[in-house]
């Protein structure tokens, strides 16, 4: 799968009609099967902006812990700051703007609240949400917690602004958790009814806890990421939003050609 997405990678730089290198692989530590970090959803914003040559993209990062950076060693081993430099790696000649704007121990409902101002703010052409692990925490109803969810996308999609919704992580003391699942089923059930991206930090995180003896993604409180953990899910997300670029643009029809001069 890791060659699929270099190659998916290297036709994005065709569409963009800029000269540019595939992304790198992702690091062996983070390695994870495709499917387990996310399924195709379009980005008809971001792709737009890219396929007109914007030289810069806006992004915001919103949600909890994992966002502003909870175990990582320094702000630069935050996942956004790590996320910008893969980006602005991959595109060649487009500038990264990555605004952080997580806050530790936010549900959703509080950050769709905080979103509103962060946007008029920011003025992002993505945002990223993370989102739902405090949610599963104070036990909040997984039908309140769709309700915010669908709503927010709704309106950031009626703002011309493209959403990724970063879920769970994964953390084997939550794994047979009910409300851990419950949070986790209606995450992806939103995503799919809203045709918005979805990247499942449970299922890549759970690969690699379960297939790379001796890496650790979480700190030694059970739940924050460490350094690695951060850097994974920066590989990931990044790779999800460079492919599903592609994705956006593959099968629109191919132009007319003109039609001749009498």
């Amino acid at each position: 799968m890791r060659g699929i997405f270099a190659a998916l990678a290297v036709l994005l730089g065709c569409l963009v009609a800029r000269a540019q290198d595939a992304p790198p692989p992702l690091s062996p530590q983070c390695e994870a099967p495709a499917a387990d970090i996310a399924a195709p959803a379009p980005l008809p914003h971001l792709a737009d902006l890219l396929a007109n040559k914007s030289a810069a993209v806006r992004i915001l990062a919103i949600g909890s812990s994992s966002t502003w950076g909870v175990g990582a060693s320094s702000r630069k081993k935050t996942y956004p700051a790590l996320l910008r430099n893969i980006l602005e790696g991959a595109l060649k000649g487009v500038k990264a703007e990555i605004v952080n704007r997580g806050v530790s121990g936010e549900v959703a409902q509080t950050t769709a609240e905080r979103l509103r101002t962060a946007v008029a703010l920011d003025k992002p052409d993505l945002v990223l949400w993370q989102v739902g692990t405090n949610d599963a925490l104070a036990r909040v109803e997984a039908g309140d917690f769709e309700d915010t969810l669908r709503s927010t996308i709704s309106w950031l999609k009626a703002s011309d602004i493209d959403v990724v919704l970063v879920g769970l992580q994964y953390a084997p003391k939550f794994v047979r958790d009910d409300s851990y699942t419950a949070i986790r089923e209606a995450l992806k059930k939103v995503a799919v009814a809203e045709n918005v991206l979805y990247v499942s930090r449970f299922d890549a995180m759970k690969f690699i806890a379960q297939n790379q003896t001796g890496e650790q993604l979480i700190s030694g409180d059970d739940l924050h990421l460490d350094d690695l953990g951060y850097e994974c899910m920066a590989e990931h997300i990044s790779r999800a939003v460079i492919a599903n670029l592609f994705v956006r643009r593959r099968d629109l029809p191919k132009p007319a050609p003109p039609a001749p001069q009498p």
